[in-house]
C-alpha cells in the first residue's frame, strides 16, 4: 500500500517534528518507521541489536533524506528504557509509536516463568513508563500522538497464550482510556489491534501462522487510524475475525479461540 501525500501532510503537520518507534526493526515497527520516513517525520529507532539498527538508519537517510537517530536498548530492563527517555529529551518528539513486543505459546503450567516475565516487561511495564512519560510531553505542548500496538487476542482470554493475550488486554484498556483522558490536551491514542501478522513474531513465539497479514497491509491503515479512532483492526482478515466474533459470548470466544490456538501451537483440547 501506498501512502498518499494528503496523508503524509497530516502526519507531518500533526505529529512531526520526531517520531519514537520502539521495536523498530522489524513486523510492524519497521513497516510503520518506514512509513513515517516516507512521510518526512526525523525519527528515533530502537530495537535490541545495534548492528540492525544502523544499517536500518543508513538507509533511512539516503532513501528519504530525514535525521535518524538510534538508541539500541531492551526494553525488558527500566535502565533501557530510561536511557531511551534520556536520548530524546532535547529532541521534539511528537509521535510515539510503542511497537516493541513479543509473545509466547504454549501450556502456561509447561512456560518459563521467567520468558513470561520478560513479556510482561516489554509488552506493559515498558511501554507504561513511555506512555506517561511522553503523555506528559504531550498534554503540556498540547499535541502529539501515541500508537500502542495491542492484538486481536486482546479481547479475550486465549487458551495456550494465556499470558501473552493479558498483556495484550492490558494495552487495549489503557489506550481506550487514555484516548479520553488525553482528549482535552489534543492528544490521539490508537490502540492497533491486528490479527496474525507474519513477522518474527511467530518464530519466538513457537506458533505457525498459515493465515496472516504481511506488516505492509497493517502499517498504513495504522497511521490512518490516529486521531481518528480509538481502535483499528487493520486488515481484512483482521476485521473478519473479529467481527465473525462479535456475537458470541466471551466464553465462546475464549472456547473458539483455545481451538485456534491449539491449532497454531500443536495442542488439542482434551
Amino acid at each position: 500500500m501506498e501512502i498518499s501525500k494528503a496523508e503524509k501532510n497530516r502526519l507531518k503537520q500533526k505529529y512531526g517534528e520526531w517520531a519514537l518507534v520502539t521495536g523498530a526493526s522489524s513486523g510492524i515497527g519497521l513497516e510503520l518507521t518506514e512509513r513515517l520516513a516516507e512521510a518526512g517525520l526525523h525519527l528515533v529507532i530502537n530495537a535490541r541489536k545495534q548492528e540492525e539498527l544502523e544499517k536500518l538508519a543508513e538507509r533511512l537517510r539516503n532513501t528519504y533524506h530525514i535525521k535518524v537517530k538510534t538508541v539500541p536498548a531492551d526494553m525488558a530492563h527500566n535502565e533501557a528504557v530510561e536511557h531511551l527517555i534520556q536520548a530524546t529529551k532535547d529532541l521534539n518528539i511528537g509521535l510515539l509509536v510503542a511497537s516493541a513486543g513479543f509473545g509466547t505459546s504454549g501450556l502456561f503450567l509447561e512456560s518459563s516463568i521467567e520468558n513470561e516475565v520478560e513479556m510482561l516487561r516489554v509488552n506493559c511495564e515498558a511501554l507504561l513508563l513511555l506512555t506517561h512519560h511522553f503523555s506528559k510531553i504531550f498534554a503540556k505542548n498540547k499535541r502529539g500522538g501515541i500508537i500502542l500496538m495491542s492484538s486481536m487476542v486482546g479481547f479475550q482470554g486465549v487458551p495456550y497464550a494465556a499470558n501473552y493475550a493479558a498483556t495484550k488486554a492490558y494495552v487495549q484498556s489503557l489506550a481506550e482510556a487514555l484516548r479520553l483522558e488525553l482528549k482535552p490536551y489534543k492528544v490521539d491514542v490508537l490502540a492497533a489491534a491486528p490479527g496474525p501478522v507474519k513477522s518474527g513474531f511467530e518464530s519466538r513465539a513457537n506458533m505457525k501462522m498459515d493465515m496472516s497479514l504481511t506488516p505492509a497491509q497493517v502499517g498504513i491503515p495504522i497511521l490512518k487510524a490516529l486521531g481518528r479512532k480509538t481502535t483499528v483492526l487493520p486488515g481484512f482478515l483482521t476485521k473478519f475475525l473479529v467481527y465473525s466474533l462479535r456475537t458470541v459470548p466471551r466464553w465462546g470466544k475464549v472456547r473458539i479461540m483455545q481451538l485456534v490456538m491449539g491449532g497454531m501451537t500443536k495442542h488439542q483440547r482434551t
